[in-house]
C-alpha cells in the first residue's frame, strides 16, 4: 500500500503525536481523516497542510462511544471510497504510588481512553482495511506494557491491554495483505519541547517525527511482510 493518495485515518490527531503523524502522510500525497474531540483543534491542524477539500476530513469524534467510531468510519469511508491506514494515537497517563492505592478511578479513565477507543476503533475499521490492497492498522505503546513497576502499574495493565487486542488482530489477519502492528518507546517528545526545554535530556526518548517516519514504513509496502510485531524505537534508552 504506497502512501501516494491511500485514505489514512488519524484517531487522537490532536495529541502530541497528531500534527508530525498528520503532516508526515500528507506530505506523501495521502487522503487524510482525522478525529479528536475538539473540531476547533482539528481544523487547526489541518488548515496549515493546505489540503484540498477532496483530501481532508476533520471529525469530532467521541472514540470511547462504539456507534460514534462506526459513524466516522463509514463517513470516512463513503467520501473516499474505502481506507488504507488507521494510525491509532489516542492516549493518556496516570500513575499510582503503590499497588494498594491504585485509585479505581483512575482506572476508569485509562480504561476508557486506552482500552475502550483500541477497541472500537479496531471493530469499527477492520472490515475496511480488510478491503483495501494492503490494509495496515498501527498503534503505539510504552515499554511498560511489558515492563512494568508498581509505580506505573495502573497504566501499564491499561497499555497491556490495548497491545493485546492489536496483536490479536495480527493474527486474525494472518496469510492475508492486511497487517496489524505496534510501535513502542520510553517517551516521546517533539522539536517545540525540545525548543522550549533545551536543556533537558532527550536522550532516552523517541521523537514525534522518527515515530512518523516508522510509522510510514510500517504503511508501506516494503514492510508488507511485518505483521503482529512490537517495533522497538526506543533503543538509546
Amino acid at each position: 500500500m504506497p502512501s501516494q493518495n491511500s485514505v489514512v485515518a488519524i484517531s487522537g490527531a490532536t495529541g502530541l503525536l497528531g500534527p508530525p503523524v498528520t503532516a508526515a502522510f500528507a506530505e506523501r500525497g495521502a487522503r487524510i481523516a482525522i478525529a479528536g474531540r475538539s473540531q476547533a483543534k482539528l481544523d487547526q491542524l489541518l488548515d496549515p497542510l493546505n489540503l484540498p477539500d477532496e483530501r481532508r476530513l476533520a471529525s469530532a469524534v467521541d472514540l470511547s462511544d462504539e456507534d460514534a467510531t462506526r459513524d466516522w468510519a463509514d463517513q470516512v469511508a463513503a467520501k473516499f471510497g474505502g481506507i488504507d491506514v488507521m494510525l491509532h494515537l489516542v492516549g493518556g497517563y496516570r500513575a499510582n504510588k503503590s499497588i494498594a492505592e491504585i485509585d479505581t478511578d483512575d482506572w476508569d479513565v485509562l480504561h476508557t481512553l486506552l482500552i475502550k477507543t483500541t477497541l472500537n476503533t479496531t471493530r469499527a475499521f477492520l472490515p475496511y482495511l480488510k478491503k483495501s490492497d494492503g490494509g495496515r492498522f498501527i498503534g503505539v505503546t510504552s515499554i511498560t506494557a511489558q515492563t512494568p513497576t508498581y509505580r506505573n502499574a495502573i497504566y501499564a495493565m491499561a497499555k497491556a491491554a490495548s497491545d493485546a487486542l492489536i496483536l490479536a488482530m495480527a493474527d486474525e489477519l494472518k496469510g492475508s495483505s492486511t497487517t496489524a502492528n505496534i510501535i513502542a518507546v520510553r517517551a516521546i517528545y517533539t522539536a517545540k519541547m525540545q525548543a522550549e526545554n533545551p536543556d533537558k535530556d532527550y536522550r532516552k526518548f523517541t521523537s514525534a517525527e522518527e515515530i512518523a517516519a516508522a510509522m510510514r514504513y510500517l504503511a508501506s509496502q516494503e514492510a508488507c511482510v511485518i505483521n503482529g510485531t512490537r517495533l522497538a524505537l526506543h533503543g538509546r534508552s
